[in-house]
């Protein structure tokens, strides 16, 4: 009796749907639009004009590569509308995109450089950052890019990359103390590969089984063992041993990790250290101590499209499973994650859990109709990309009009573009390039900024001293910070990044008085500072008003109101006062950082433009992708 029971959405296959039907057929550009505009006009609401050219070149800049444009590029695009198709291209092709889209990545499989547990010590990984960057530079197919990653090591002909990229089976938190259970910690281990690969790939709360059946979600305590035992044949025994030591050394597993070119040697030993695969029991209430559970082989949790293999399945066996076309999670959950990037919020706005207990999405259908299209482009990401970014649904304005904030305050039905803050990287990058302090190197070791003196004092086995690079390296981007998972960096965690214990699909933004005194006092901002007045002073004219025109355009990119620019002459003027009478002063703020002054320029004017240059650092504006 009764209805039909009707399975969970995210777990239905995804199907192309057709494309809706809509009334103004001027403003769609693509398949995209249409769902976007049939919901709009369900609910009797107009889509928003287009941004203005500043507007959106500084969106595209920043969405595809993290750092702010040219002024050049805004001019283009006004002179030309023609050409933002062109643009996307270009960004795309980009290295920096490559650096965009792996600080994502790298929240999702909780890349650091440091083990996590107990002392924290360092670890030799930055190899695997690279691995990635290039990956999305190279936009080698999201399939391929699974399968090096889970088991780049299994692969038929697995080159020396290859390798390093399953250097993700290394990102987990480990322990270097020698005095620890090891079983308890191989079952934190395994634990911990489950929740990471449920979550990053299939946006499901698999960790939710690991003592129980689930709660709300079809996953059982055995899906959660099964889904282990693909693990088995990691070599966990080896992380005990603490060593982070270039190929030279005892530790085999290190000899990909690390970077090959130090010594010369060809890499022979796999990141993984495989081995014969360990058994793997259902441990009951999770209780590492109890031997008494089943004993289960790799295998998928049982409600979803079944893994069928003529042996043991593995690592890669896995990995395939993953990307199946029948598969419903895997693409959906990507798709959903790069409209998030692009839009602030996913089609789901919960991009951790597609379960019972996350949010149904917006549009299901527009999600379903991307990613079926990614699955059939040959599982091609800047395709995806391009799609999104070339909708006159990305190129909308993000001003609020009253009637659409009043009836869609959360601005679910996309009737604007979204207005957010960016992450912490982003807007560290951005203070640099402003600055004209950036530090474009890409790949190797890490970058080491300045950091509160003191600040690693908890910091034992080793006791370890904090020593900021003393060279502009330490001005590079924040995706080649180190990162600390103990004692994240503090800027970083002024802004909410994540410490990388667990995958972040989704940072959190809060609004805290450290956030604005790390703009005002953090010595990258005041050095960035420094920077930008040595750039208004040699660049931007020989009036006040040229001046202040020049740095509107480019700490913001667009040019200043009257009203903007009458408040800030008087700010200047306080500034240029200010420092005429405290020479000491000026001194003390210009000798923030590592780059000094031009010796033409004044130095009592040069910091009080430092101080109307760190002004513009904290405008709310400057940190807000709009």
């Amino acid at each position: 009796q009764g209805a039909e029971y009707e399975q969970h959405w995210a777990y239905l296959p995804a199907k192309r749907p057709a494309l809706p039907a809509v009334q103004n057929r001027a403003w769609p550009s693509g398949a995209i639009d249409r769902f976007v505009l049939a919901r709009l006009e369900r609910e009797a609401l107009p889509p928003s004009p287009a941004a203005d050219a500043s507007t959106l070149a500084r969106r595209l800049h920043f969405d595809l590569t993290g750092l702010p444009p040219s002024p050049r590029l805004s001019k283009r695009l006004a002179k030309s509308p023609g050409s933002y198709p062109a643009i996307v291209d270009e960004l795309l092709a980009a290295p920096q995109f490559g650096e965009r889209l792996a600080s994502y990545w790298l929240d999702l499989v909780r890349y650091a450089d440091t083990v996590g547990y107990h002392g924290d010590q360092d670890h030799a990984i930055t190899p695997y950052r690279d691995w990635v960057i290039k990956a999305f530079n190279d936009n080698l197919p999201f399939d391929r890019f699974t399968a090096a990653q889970l088991a780049g090591d299994l692969l038929p002909g697995s080159t020396v990359n290859d390798k390093i990229a399953s250097g993700y089976n290394r990102l987990l938190q480990t322990s270097h103390e020698g005095g620890v259970q090891q079983k308890e910690y191989l079952a934190k281990y395994s634990a911990d590969r489950v929740r990471n690969v449920s979550t990053a790939w299939l946006g499901a709360t698999v960790g939710c089984s690991e003592c129980h059946d689930h709660k709300y979600d079809p996953f059982t305590q055995r899906d959660f063992y099964s889904l282990a035992a693909f693990f088995a044949d990691v070599d966990d025994v080896q992380t005990f041993r603490g060593s982070n030591s270039l190929p030279t050394t005892r530790n085999p597993e290190m000899k990909v990790v690390s970077p090959l070119d130090v010594t010369g040697q060809q890499a022979r030993t796999m990141v993984t250290g495989r081995v014969k695969p360990r058994t793997i029991r259902v441990l009951s209430r999770g209780n590492w101590m109890d031997d008494s559970g089943e004993v289960v082989l790799p295998a998928t949790p049982h409600f979803l499209p079944t893994l069928v293999t003529e042996q043991r399945a593995n690592r890669l066996d896995l990995a395939n499973w993953l990307m199946q076309p029948e598969n419903p999670l895997t693409a959906r959950v990507f798709v959903n994650r790069l409209w998030y990037l692009f839009f602030g919020d996913g089609l789901s706005r919960t991009l951790d859990d597609t379960g019972s207990q996350g949010e149904w999405p917006t549009h299901p259908e527009l999600l379903d109709w991307l990613a079926v299209e990614f699955i059939e482009s040959g599982w091609d990401i800047k395709h995806i990309v391009r799609l999104i970014v070339n909708s006159s649904t990305y190129r909308q304005s993000s001003l609020v009009d009253a009637d659409a904030l009043e009836r869609d305050p959360a601005n679910r039905l996309l009737a604007r573009q979204g207005r957010f803050r960016f992450p912490a990287e982003t807007i560290r990058d951005n203070a640099l390039a402003i600055g004209g302090l950036l530090n474009g190197r890409m790949g190797g070791a890490v970058s080491r900024p300045y950091q509160p003196a003191g600040y690693y004092a908890p910091l034992n086995f080793p006791k370890r001293t904090y020593k900021a690079d003393a060279t502009d390296s330490q001005h590079r981007r924040g995706v080649y910070m180190h990162w600390q998972r103990q004692f994240l960096h503090p800027m970083l965690r002024a802004f909410d990044a994540p410490t990388r214990e667990e995958c972040t699909a989704q940072r959190p933004v809060s609004n805290t008085p450290l956030a604005a005194l790390t703009l005002m006092n953090d010595p990258t901002f005041v050095e960035a500072a420094k920077g930008f007045a040595v750039r208004i002073l040699s660049e931007g004219g020989t009036t006040r008003t040229e001046r202040l025109t020049w740095a509107w355009q480019a700490a913001l990119g667009r040019t200043p109101a009257p009203d903007e620019l009458k408040v800030a002459n008087e700010f200047v003027q306080q500034a240029l006062d200010r420092y005429a009478d405290d020479a000491k002063a000026a001194d003390e703020l210009l000798s923030v950082g590592l780059t000094s002054v031009p010796s033409h320029l004044s130095t009592t004017e040069t910091a009080g433009w430092a101080s109307v240059a760190l002004a513009f650092l904290n405008l709310s504006e400057v940190i807000t992708r709009n």
